[in-house]
């Protein structure tokens, strides 16, 4: 039940693929100034990364169950907040939610496979989470066209409220499956109790909240209820005596909740977990991942590599990683513990995640635009299933490397993989005007993305075998941030050395004038323009195939000393996707 819910969460990742520019109209942002829609994707990854460690360490303090449902209610709550959105602030602010939520999944569900599983039996369930979380590339957009085709944008995000919350109770329902955690058992031991006030406190804010952003059109025309839409100042729909009695509801509900004996959420326990997981410590870590975040994500690849404020954003992470190093050397429970990360194959397992990821984004994003530069250049739908041959062959080999590290040293397997997918990549560079509509393209794409799917399941089972129990949580999120940084980073570097390919062959073609000879239509000087697009997109592959060569000298190197007679003979051993 947890991997279906990583499966989902994972899915939203990708469900503004298509939905994107109505999300745009739905809030205001004309479709012809796509650079201000950024910050609906830059705010669901900086909440999917930037928040990652703590969660990873309040599983490891909290347990593996509250953590995934408290997550999943996050992500409905930001679910809701998008479906109600009006404007920039606050479709960017369910945004975040949602990443925090759906990102807050994966620690807590690759850290609960390891305690739910024997050594000799995990690498399996490995493969089939890592399988599930990279199948969320394929379902996100199919998903979204499918809603879209019978509704608005709103219905994906109201669909993600209730799946989430449907998930949270399914979780929670079948806590009795895994080992209990002391206040999981704390909390068994005491009589359910259902608290009626914060149950109807929360009721008063999600309907206030509701109306507040939906504003009934029947209501605001009425001369008496319309009179609550009205601002005591200004234009902000919260300086309305709706917006306050929504406030004055929410105020009322956390109130409640931190001074109940038995409130409908323990807020005053997870307080005062954040505490006890450094929340001062992951502020520090959040800032420097988001300026990093921020550097690469809102910045355009066709023309920049950082956005014109990027240098500043990645000065604060600089200034904020020395901060955070400062921190932990000085914290008496930092929030990754000390040595956690010492072991060489737990530290490069970092290092390699960094370089598959940086390697994976030019498959995701540049195989579609090859197909759009060659045979669909109209037609979005067609380039897109053309990844699909690739990204269906991720999960068949991550299931596959996680079979394989129970007899096969995982660096060697992550080693072969990667190689594949080098090895994919270098066909890519074979590949013409007319290749992808070819059935010789499926060699690149299913040899690609079987190598990259070989690679998952070992790479978290090196890094997991070299940290202790109570750390795995945290280890797990950074395993992920490290692929997640790897893939920003390595779009706009990648995009980068592409462009100045495309630049170099632009150079050699003739001035239009003189192809056409004043034709209003010239198919040759199209095709030239088309090959210098292939060009381009030929030393992006080129560049993703160095990136995973790269991670496979790396983990036969780093991992040299991971053996799968070590594996079996440690009592836990976690994994991260």
């Amino acid at each position: 039940m947890a991997a279906v819910a990583v499966a989902f969460a994972a899915a939203d990742t990708y469900v503004v693929v298509l939905a994107l520019p109505d999300m745009m109209t739905g809030v205001g942002v004309p479709i012809d100034q796509l650079q201000r829609a950024a910050p609906i994707v830059s705010g669901f990854l900086l909440g999917y990364v930037a928040m990652l460690p703590l969660i990873g360490r309040i599983a490891d303090l909290r347990g593996r169950v509250p953590v995934l449902v408290m997550a999943l209610v996050v992500f409905a709550l930001g679910s809701l907040i998008t479906a109600l959105a009006y404007d920039m602030p606050s479709i960017v602010a369910g945004r975040f939610l949602q990443g925090v939520g759906g990102g807050g999944l994966v620690p807590a569900t690759l850290a609960l496979v390891a305690d739910l599983y024997p050594v000799e039996r995990r690498g399996v369930p490995l493969g089939i989470v890592s399988a599930v979380q990279e199948i969320g590339s394929v379902l996100g957009p199919l998903f979204g066209a499918v809603v879209l085709s019978v509704s608005d944008w709103r219905a994906i995000f109201a669909i993600n409220l209730a799946v989430g919350l449907v998930l949270a109770a399914a979780i929670r329902a079948l806590a009795g499956t895994s080992p209990p955690s002391v206040d999981e058992r704390a909390q068994r031991a005491s009589r359910p109790h259902l608290d009626l006030v914060g149950l109807l406190l929360a009721l008063l804010t999600l309907a206030a909240g509701a109306v507040v952003f939906l504003r009934p059109p029947s209501l605001m025309r009425d001369l008496t209820w319309g009179q609550l839409f009205i601002p005591f100042a200004g234009d902000g729909r919260w300086l309305t005596p709706i917006g306050a009695a929504t406030i004055a509801a929410l105020v009322l509900l956390v109130a409640w909740c931190w001074f109940a004996p038995r409130p409908l959420l323990d807020l005053r326990g997870w307080v005062r977990v954040l505490v006890d997981a450094d929340l001062v410590g992951a502020l520090l870590l959040a800032a420097a991942l988001g300026g990093v975040i921020l550097a690469f994500a809102t910045a355009d690849p066709k023309i920049e590599v950082f956005s014109p404020r990027g240098r500043w954003y990645l000065v604060g992470a600089i200034v904020a990683a020395v901060a955070f190093a400062w921190h932990v050397r000085r914290a008496d429970n930092p929030l990754v513990p000390r040595g956690a990360l010492r072991r060489t194959p737990a530290w490069g397992a970092l290092l390699v995640s960094f370089f598959v990821g940086a390697a994976l984004i030019a498959a995701l994003i540049d195989i579609p635009l090859f197909a759009r530069t060659t045979v669909y250049p109209d037609d979005q739908l067609p380039a897109a299933l053309v990844l699909v041959r690739f990204l269906l062959a991720l999960p068949v080999g991550a299931v596959v490397g996680g079979y394989l590290i129970r007899t096969v040293p995982p660096g060697v397997v992550t080693a072969v993989g990667m190689l594949m997918a080098a090895a994919g990549f270098v066909l890519m560079t074979r590949w013409g005007l007319t290749t992808i509509e070819e059935p010789v393209a499926n060699v690149a794409l299913i040899t690609g993305g079987l190598g990259f799917g070989l690679a998952l399941a070992p790479v978290n089972a090196a890094l997991l075998a070299f940290t202790d129990d109570d750390a795995h949580g945290v280890a797990s999120a950074f395993v992920v941030v490290a692929r997640m940084v790897g893939m920003l980073v390595g779009i706009s570097a990648l995009t980068t050395i592409g462009l100045r390919r495309y630049y170099s062959e632009q150079l050699a073609i003739p001035p239009v004038q003189e192809v056409c000879d004043g034709r209003s239509r010239c198919k040759e000087f199209s095709d030239l323009l088309r090959v210098a697009g292939i060009a381009q997109e030929h030393a992006v592959f080129w560049g993703a195939a160095g990136c995973a060569v790269v991670a496979a000298v790396l983990a036969l190197v780093l991992f040299r000393q991971v053996r799968p007679s070590r594996l079996s003979v440690r009592d836990a051993i976690g994994s991260g996707g």
